[in-house]
């Protein structure tokens, strides 16, 4: 689908430089995103991945033509983007955040209102709603509260009278 493929998602930040080659700290990492070969967004420029480190919690990349630390402290702080259509599949039932960030969100055939985040909590992941009525609701991303999900059609259909939102 050509709008999926203009879609990206954040794979972290760059952080400080490690070493002499170019290679830097990933903050706030998706490890999964974070691939050699893959290609990057940093700011308005696309970059492969030459090389990974480190481990999943603290990587370390190198992205073809950075290749000094004066280089990454340039761009440090910025944040690296991939395509959502170069990212790994998920599991039945998981999405990006991203995927889920404004759609729609009905119970049955009325309209509630508009995804605006995914929020990570404690006990689970939930959405933040921003209702039609401008009040905000918060819903879980758990089979009881959420009947089905149509990132295609950015619908989302959930059990209000479950969330206590009626």
């Amino acid at each position: 689908m050509a709008a999926e493929a203009e879609r990206w998602l954040q794979a972290g930040r760059i952080g400080r430089p490690h070493g002499l080659d170019g290679s830097f700290y990933v903050t706030r990492a998706r490890a999964i995103l974070l691939e050699v070969g893959v290609s990057v967004l940093v700011q308005q420029d696309q970059f492969a991945i030459e090389r990974r480190a480190g481990t999943d919690q603290k990587p370390i990349l190198r992205l073809a033509g950075i290749s000094t630390p004066e280089a990454v402290e340039a761009i440090r702080g910025q944040a690296l983007f991939c395509l959502l259509a170069d990212a790994p599949p998920l599991g039945e039932r998981e999405w990006w955040a991203e995927e889920l960030e404004g759609c729609s969100v009905i119970d049955g055939s009325t309209p509630i209102g508009e995804v605006s985040k995914l929020l990570v909590l404690p006990s689970c992941e939930v959405l933040e709603v921003k209702r039609l009525d401008g009040t905000e609701l918060l819903v879980p991303m758990v089979s009881d509260a959420i009947r089905s999900v149509d990132v295609d059609q950015r619908r989302i259909d959930v059990d209000l009278a479950f969330v206590g939102g009626a």
